[in-house]
């Protein structure tokens, strides 16, 4: 097998469109294991139950695909071009204005595996990951030096801000690491803290997703009677107030991605609209969106929620 150095797969992956690429050994991660078990110990996952099970793998990337030896790690750009709607009602997380980004980042993925293998030969035992398996997304961004985690726990490149998402290659080939500590940068900053309506951000670095407005607007599948309509400040899917409020998203750009566009039917959506939202127009919006995760009745219960009369 021929020999293939970092630095050109980090080379590769820019060219090919992505933002930020590094590489890491895999090892187990013991210190974020750690952290994360406190997390569930403390009940904070909430319905997410499928962060309970194979921790096991989700802790050691080698128990998850035998024969691993380096991960790669990429972040893509998802920054829209402009909001949707007025900025204060029936509000869409900006993840999930366009295509849903799970095919979108393996296609492109995929594209840099092939340039890969056009220099070692055929790899077996090469796995894919976009947010769908049990891996710690952000505690392997970090490893290969792609950002901090924030106050906000979301990942946050110095110089791009937050609004990426994580993808991965696990790859059976002994790489040179790139990643080099990148210790928190918020310094006094408590700007998301602030801002987070439901105070779900409970302590610097530390979500409580029982509280959040993503959380409530997507995993949830529960009623939200009893919860404070006015706190949900518009999100009918996710939100992006401790993001949007964060000094370093004064660096994002707009994303290039033609998929991640919004049709023109969702840019023509108003409030009325939202509001008399049927299933044959729930599915020509979102066919192929992350919206999906919710589906037509979670839209519905929510858009429901945050327009009762106060």
């Amino acid at each position: 097998m021929t020999q293939i150095a970092s630095q050109w797969i980090i080379a590769e992956a820019e060219r090919l469109g992505f933002d930020a690429c590094g590489v890491a050994r895999a090892t187990a991660l013991e210190t974020e294991s750690a952290n994360m078990e406190r997390w569930l110990d403390e009940g904070h996952e909430g319905e997410m139950g499928y962060l309970t099970r194979n921790k096991e793998k989700r802790y050691d990337p080698r128990r998850l695909v035998e024969g691993t030896k380096s991960i790669v790690t990429v972040l893509y750009n998802y920054f829209p071009q402009q909001p949707l709607g007025d900025g204060e009602h029936y509000k869409i997380a900006k993840y999930a204005y366009g295509a849903d980004y799970h095919d979108v980042l393996k296609r492109k993925l995929r594209q840099l595996l092939e340039t890969i293998e056009t220099q070692t030969g055929r790899l077996d035992g090469v796995r894919v990951f976009v947010d769908s398996a049990p891996v710690l997304d952000r505690a392997w961004a970090v490893r290969c030096g792609l950002g901090f985690i924030g106050k906000n726990t979301t990942l946050i490149h110095p110089k791009k801000g937050s609004f990426f998402f994580i993808g991965h290659l696990f790859l059976p080939l002994d790489l040179t690491e790139t990643g080099q500590d990148m210790t928190n940068r918020c310094g006094r900053c408590t700007k998301c803290i602030d801002a987070c309506p439901t105070g779900a951000l409970e302590s610097p670095f530390h979500i409580n997703a029982r509280k959040c407005i993503s959380y409530l607007t997507i995993e949830y599948k529960g009623s939200l009677a009893g919860l404070d309509r006015e706190k949900f400040k518009g999100w009918m899917y996710g939100c992006d107030i401790c993001q949007d409020v964060c000094p370093y998203n004064k660096f994002a750009l707009p994303n290039q991605e033609p998929d991640f566009q919004p049709s023109e039917q969702l840019l023509a959506m108003k409030a009325e609209d939202w509001e008399k939202l049927d299933k044959e127009t729930f599915d020509a919006l979102f066919k192929h969106s992350a919206v999906q995760r919710a589906g037509y009745e979670g839209l519905q219960r929510n858009i429901g929620f945050i327009s009762e009369e106060s």
